[in-house]
């Protein structure tokens, strides 16, 4: 009797649940976005959550500054001991369950892989790309041990129904930011850590979620659709000037800044020596 019980306790933990649309919702995941994929140097996690909370909280106060008028009424009107006490428990809470804070590290359990989850009202593509464009424009990184961003709008657990759904809501959104435009677009996956979907059946289902009168274009796409697929976990967003901006990559982009600058310094040596002997 007692295993006839555990067994339909069992069947009752197991059974699926659905949204309205009718895909089903998956097992709670440790991995929870919309976020950034970040890859790092091997040994240096720690080190690197540490400088991407600094620079996500630096660069997401100027893009959605704190509103916390309400919060100042309230502790006006508390005592001292209250405050103290109050900011203390703050400190105690974990980053994830803190309204205070944006941004929370996401086990993966994996060297060189992070994942930094983002609450709104951050949007990790336009937070990405501000860090990503400062560092093409000034060649200087706020950062030691990064190697790449990848931001994501949404993740899900990486199954073909979750997938689509995903990839459904996140184009949805960004094309009914441009209405009246129609985009050449490419699909640019990367899977690590996954051999249960094969790639060409993933790209295949990615397409299909691309609403009708946008053209796939592998040449000179307009938008680029990134999926990133690591482990059971995939994320989706939606970006341009993606190989422009070196696919995110923080140490490719500062070593062609370097580059460049190098280049120009030497054309204005030898105008400056061509000149001298004129």
């Amino acid at each position: 009797m007692a295993d006839k019980r555990k067994s339909q306790g069992d069947d009752t933990r197991r059974k699926k649940k659905y949204r309205s649309d009718g895909t089903p919702i998956w097992g709670k995941r440790h991995v929870e976005g919309p976020g950034v994929w970040v890859s790092c140097v091997k040994g240096k996690e720690k080190q690197t959550v540490g400088e991407i909370y600094e620079l996500f909280e630096s660069i997401g106060s100027e893009l959605w500054p704190h509103v916390d008028s309400e919060s100042s009424e309230e502790d006006g009107d508390l005592s001292l001991e209250d405050q103290i006490a109050k900011e203390v428990s703050a400190m105690k809470q974990p980053r994830s369950k803190n309204p205070q804070l944006r941004f929370a590290n996401c086990q993966t359990n994996t060297p060189c892989v992070i994942f930094i989850s983002c609450k709104a009202p951050v949007d990790p593509v336009q937070l990405v790309v501000k860090y990503i464009k400062t560092i093409q424009t000034t060649g200087i990184t706020r950062t030691r041990y990064v190697h790449r961003l990848v931001p994501v709008s949404g993740t899900c657990v990486a199954n073909l129904p979750e997938i689509q759904a995903l990839c459904r809501k996140v184009l949805k959104d960004f094309f009914e930011g441009h209405p009246e435009t129609t985009f050449k677009y490419k699909i640019e996956l990367r899977v690590r850590n996954h051999t249960t979907i094969p790639r060409p059946t993933m790209i295949q289902n990615v397409a299909q979620c691309v609403p009708e009168g946008h053209t796939v274009d592998l040449e000179n796409p307009q938008i680029f659709i990134l999926v990133e697929v690591f482990k059971s976990i995939c994320g989706v967003s939606v970006v341009e000037d993606y190989y422009q901006l070196h696919k995110f990559n923080v140490t490719e982009l500062a070593k062609h800044k370097d580059l460049d600058q190098s280049a120009e310094s030497r054309l204005a040596d030898k105008s400056a020596e061509d000149d001298g002997h004129a």
